[in-house]
């Protein structure tokens, strides 16, 4: 299949590992010239060749300075990737235990940064007829007890992604919103990291969790998605391929969300 992104630029956010880094290759692959942002600059995002800037996306300074740098660096942007979240920061408490500078926390890395970060793009991106695409959760669809604060972050992500697809549509930008299920990635290998946590409060250890995560998530396939996979498909919906998709939330969770 032909994607048609040789020459296009694009930004991805939280894009040091896991499903930004695989985004950043994806499309480097693809022709495409990235700039990409995260706290912590990994070897593994210079080895791509992207523009690598180090921010904190969680503020609004951050998001901006990263913004104008990549503007810079690119010269315009066509593509926006608002994949930053999660991150360390995730909670296993529930409502009670949530306080209100967690909540902020939460939505200003998981929705905000999207916010920011989409406001800044947009001249460039209706000037070329741009897309974006925002990575939600499928904790959007099926909100779990905890981390209650994720869940209703990632839902509202969704909601504004179905609303700048209407109102930019008519201009030519196409929004869209991918929802992975359970991804392989260090928020859940990681032992000490969201898995580990997870695994701890459970009484079992991580090796034994992460073997019982595809049973425990109703994972049809019987296994995690893998980066590359959710990659693949941001990488399509981006794409003149997908040319006449806009306001879709698609998800990649290996037949987790049983529901219509």
């Amino acid at each position: 299949m032909e994607l048609n992104l040789t020459h296009k630029t694009a930004v991805v956010t939280g894009a040091s590992r896991g499903v930004g880094l695989a985004t950043v290759r994806a499309l480097v692959a693809e022709g495409v010239r990235v700039a990409g942002a995260a706290r912590t600059i990994t070897p593994e995002l210079k080895e791509t060749g992207a523009v690598a800037v180090a921010a904190d996306l969680s503020t609004a300074d951050g998001v901006d300075a990263f913004m104008r740098e990549a503007s810079l660096a690119l010269g315009g942007i066509d593509l926006l990737v608002n994949n930053v979240g999660a991150g360390d920061d995730v909670h296993l408490g529930g409502f009670l235990d949530t306080d209100d500078a967690r909540w902020t926390r939460v939505f200003d890395l998981n929705l905000l940064s999207a916010v920011r970060a989409t406001r800044a793009a947009l001249p460039s991106l209706v000037e070329r007829r741009g897309a974006i695409v925002n990575v939600s959760s499928m904790n959007s669809k099926l909100p779990a007890a905890a981390p209650v604060a994720y869940s209703a972050a990632k839902a509202a992500l969704t909601a504004v992604g179905k609303s700048l697809a209407e109102e930019f549509g008519p201009q030519g930008v196409r929004v869209n919103t991918v929802s992975p299920g359970v991804v392989r990635t260090a928020i859940w290998e990681d032992p000490e990291g969201f898995g580990g946590t997870v695994a701890s409060a459970s009484g079992v250890d991580h090796a034994t969790f992460l073997q019982a995560i595809p049973e425990a998530f109703g994972i049809t396939t019987g296994r995690m998605t893998e980066p590359h996979e959710v990659a693949a498909l941001i990488a399509f919906l981006l794409s003149d391929a997908a040319g006449n998709i806009t306001g879709a939330d698609y998800f990649i969770d290996g037949g987790s969300v049983k529901a219509l």
